[in-house]
This record gives structure tokens, C-alpha cells and sequence, in this order.
């Protein structure tokens, strides 16, 4: 049984925020702060201009930004994350074409105890490099990615390169498919969840999560094709891979699971071309009390949803 299915002690994860273009400005349209009111309450009361904030600053780059620390850097709620226990951020921009969606805002804690990685990668010379990620205390597997060049249709991140489709993995440290299986084992490093991030331009972007047993990023992942050449005109979507906590494996090829536009978490992100993020939301299922899901575009129209849950 993959190790992600263990019980986790605490979450790497600490903040997920969808912030979304309102004129010429980015306000907060969900988010999930755990147990963080006060963080949450100075959240609610900001809005990011182009290259503004952390939120801004995806937008006014048009690619995934990492900053690692908060001291003296253009975050514009310091104080706030400092006591709160925040201290580095992944924002994710979500681009239909050229239009600019949502950006998805990560917040991490940093500690000794907290191993994962959320990852982003871009092409250079016909390989994918690390533009830059977060491990919290995977220093070692750090440096390890940090020498790590992937080529078209290798690993993880070369896999989503190649299909351009988002991808899951097992048993990191044991997959022969998972270029830094050594390295990802002796982190406790379990499962990958890869997809590719469209932005404007040729360049390419693949952002990598990936879950340890103690301090999972979730307990459970969904991907969900919601393309015409799978759906039809229906405008839903049907799950293509997925592993839980609870039920095991996901997907069954003799009894696939469909969902409609505005049915659920993943009906939400289907019915309004929106990521959605919430805690203690109606149709979560059973075992769970958070959930991100995110759209993944092609051109204008969504072609997937990735999704996971804590």
C-alpha cells in the first residue's frame, strides 16, 4: 500500500488562497487558513495590484513565483505571516490563453520536521531545470533537484513536459519512473502529483508537488479529463487517475466516475473556469475537511482538473 496513505502528523501546507482579477486589482475569492484567523482576517482586507504582493507578482511575471523568505522582500503581509508562522510562499498563476484566471497562493511554516516539495520547472535548452522550489527540511533532495535536469518525457516532470496532461506517481522512492527515487525514498518522499502551468508566450512550466508520509501536502488526489474528445459536449469531466486515504485507488475502468458542471468541488471549478479552495465544504467526500481544486487550460478551454484533499 503506498505510504501516503499513512495518517499524517501535520500539514506541509499551511495556507491555499485563490485570488482573482477584479479590474486592476486581485482580491481574494477563497482560501483555506486552517486554524490562522488572524493571518485569514488580515487576508481578507488586501487586494494585490500587477506586480503587488506575492499574488501580483505572478501576475506581472506571468509564470509561477517562489520566494522562500518573507523578511524584507516584496510580501506585503509580513507581520501578519510572522505571527503566524508563515514564512515562504509558492504563487501559481491560472491562464485560459492570454487571460489571466486566478492566481493560486501556497504558504508553508518552516521546521525541522517538515519534509515535501512543491516544485517549478522550465525548459532550457531542451531540458526542464528547476526554476526554483520549496522542501522545507529535504535539504538533501533539495540539492539533489537543484543538479537535476529532465529531458522530454523523463521523470516526473518531463512526463507532464511530454503529454502535456497532468500526471500522478506512486512509491517515489522505489519507481523506476522517478529519476530521483534514492534520494525521494530516503526523504519519505511518497507521491507526486505534476501539471503543466499554460502562460503566455513559448515558455514552458511544470509545477511538481510532492507528498512525504508525516507532513503530507494531502491524503488524497484527483485528475479529472475534461476534454470534448472524453466528454463529448457535456462540459463535465471524468476521473482518469486518483489514490485516497481511504477508499485506495481511485479510478476503475469498469465503473468510471463522471461529475457535471456546478456538482461539487470539481463541478465548481467546471462551472465557473475558477480554482476553487474551501474548508468544510458540501460534497467533500467522507474523511476529508479541505480541498483545492485547480483548472488546467488548453487555449481557452479547461482540459483538466487536478484536484487534492486534506
Amino acid at each position: 500500500m503506498d505510504a501516503v496513505l499513512d495518517m499524517p502528523t501535520r500539514a506541509f501546507i499551511e495556507v491555499t488562497e485563490v485570488w482573482v482579477p477584479e479590474g486592476e486589482r486581485l482580491v481574494l475569492a477563497s482560501g483555506n487558513y486552517g486554524g490562522l484567523d488572524g493571518f485569514a482576517t488580515v487576508s481578507g482586507e488586501q487586494s494585490f495590484a500587477k506586480g503587488e504582493g506575492l499574488p501580483g507578482k505572478a501576475w506581472q511575471e506571468g509564470r509561477p513565483v517562489v520566494l522562500k523568505g518573507f523578511d524584507g522582500s516584496y510580501f506585503k503581509r509580513i507581520d501578519a505571516a510572522k505571527a503566524a508562522g508563515l514564512t515562504s510562499g509558492v504563487a501559481v498563476p491560472i491562464f485560459a490563453g492570454d487571460t489571466l484566471k486566478a492566481v493560486i497562493v501556497v504558504l508553508c511554516a518552516d521546521d525541522d520536521m517538515r519534509i515535501g516539495a512543491i516544485e517549478v520547472w522550465h525548459d532550457k535548452d531542451s531540458l526542464l531545470v528547476l526554476d526554483d522550489g520549496y522542501y522545507g527540511a529535504a535539504k538533501h533532495f533539495e540539492w539533489v533537484s537543484q543538479h537535476t535536469h529532465f529531458p522530454h518525457g523523463q521523470g516526473l516532470p518531463g512526463g507532464v513536459w511530454a503529454s502535456n496532461t497532468p500526471m500522478l506517481m506512486r512509491d517515489l522512492g522505489s519507481g523506476y519512473r522517478f529519476i530521483r527515487a534514492e534520494s525521494a525514498g530516503k526523504a519519505g518522499l511518497t507521491t507526486g502529483l505534476g501539471l503543466p502551468i499554460p502562460v503566455p508566450g513559448d515558455k514552458t512550466y511544470v509545477l511538481t508537488l510532492l507528498s512525504a508520509r508525516g507532513t503530507p501536502i494531502a491524503r488524497r488526489f484527483e485528475l479529472w479529463d475534461a476534454r470534448a474528445s472524453k466528454v463529448g459536449s457535456t462540459h463535465g469531466a471524468v476521473l482518469a487517475d486518483g489514490i485516497c486515504a481511504v477508499e485506495g485507488p481511485l479510478w476503475d475502468e469498469d465503473n468510471q466516475r463522471h461529475v457535471a458542471p456546478w456538482h461539487g468541488p470539481i463541478g465548481r471549478v467546471l462551472g465557473s473556469g475558477l480554482p476553487f479552495v474551501e474548508r468544510g465544504a458540501p460534497g467533500l467526500p467522507a474523511g476529508y475537511e479541505s480541498v483545492v481544486a485547480i483548472p488546467v487550460y488548453r487555449g481557452a478551454e479547461i482540459a483538466y482538473v487536478v484536484a487534492w484533499y486534506s
